[in-house]
């Protein structure tokens, strides 16, 4: 597999393009702006025996137009976009985004999270990212403490997915979960990506750290993470088997509705276009053939229909 290289790029292009837009969009630092709250930080759904919880970290304009990200769509794309996602269409073609972290609570009440946010003040994703994030707020409202959570499922290692991995002290935030990542993810890190010092190193040493290879089932016998690669060399995605119901989690996949309208439409930051193609084709196609709900990281609603 290749090492990844363009995260660096990436985080380039992002801080730039956060620095260049306007004052009315921006918050102050130069960070996206937060928009107006979700109704509530927390969305429940259930499959089966499972409780699959949203949970809102935060909630900003992404920088740029939604143009330069998704330069592929057409226009009928870009219209049922906005029929599925109607508030992710901002001013002046900008994108708006919510961060959502998902909540696989069990029987019993032990709790499997999926992806940690954007993080506190200060971390990884500051540059660009409306922090600080709400998630150990949220997690409370969900009656969810810190101890409730034997696994972290990261769908990948993008600062906007790890924040809340370690809170301020820089101490994992969960120190009694597994934290599960496809050693491909891992390994394709640039020396010089932040993903190392903030979440590998810290996790190995905590002893907290658990790299897997391909699919493999979490607690709970029905909760499997599935390797989904293209967006990065090792994501991964999160099926929880509810028997007559299922939900994927899908973290980046699709980031943007028009990806759920046309997912030939290619996202300006997948690693691997082709392969990121490919495999959203093939997860929709597959949830809409069991009638699955989507659990997704950056619409403005936690779970739509497949």
């Amino acid at each position: 597999m290749i090492r990844n290289t363009t995260e660096p790029a990436r985080r380039t292009v992002l801080r730039g393009a956060a620095a260049g837009l306007a004052a009315g969009v921006l918050g102050a630092g130069g960070t996206a702006a937060a928009a107006a709250p979700h109704r509530t930080g927390v969305v429940a759904r259930h499959a089966g025996r499972y409780e699959v919880l949203g949970l809102l970290d935060a909630r900003g304009v992404f920088p740029g137009t939604r143009g330069d990200q998704f330069s592929g769509a057409t226009e009928a794309a870009w219209e049922r976009a906005d029929r599925i996602d109607p508030r992710a269409a901002g001013p002046n073609g900008t994108w708006r985004l919510s961060f959502w972290c998902h909540a696989v609570r069990r029987p019993g009440g032990r709790v499997t999270l999926v992806d940690t946010g954007v993080g506190p003040a200060g971390s990884p994703a500051s540059g660009w990212a409306p922090v600080p994030g709400r998630l150990p707020r949220v997690l409370t409202d969900a009656g969810i403490e810190a101890n409730d959570v034997d696994t972290v499922v990261l769908t990948h290692l993008h600062e906007d997915h790890y924040g809340w991995v370690v809170g301020t002290g820089g101490a994992p935030l969960f120190p009694d979960a597994r934290h599960v990542v496809q050693r491909t993810e891992v390994g394709s890190l640039a020396t010089t990506d932040s993903a190392l010092s903030y979440v590998v190193t810290p996790l190995r040493a905590a002893g907290l750290l658990d790299e897997v290879d391909g699919p493999v089932r979490l607690a709970g016998g029905g909760v499997r993470a599935l390797p989904t690669p293209g967006h990065t060399a090792g994501h991964q995605s999160v099926l929880v088997d509810g028997g007559r119901r299922r939900i994927y989690i899908t973290g980046d996949v699709l980031v943007h509705a028009v990806q759920l309208a046309d997912p030939s439409v290619a996202y300006r930051f997948e690693r691997d276009k082709p392969t990121a193609r490919a495999t959203r084709t093939a997860l929709l196609s597959r949830a809409r053939d069991e009638h699955a709900l989507l659990a997704t990281a950056h619409l403005n609603e936690p779970f739509t229909q497949a």
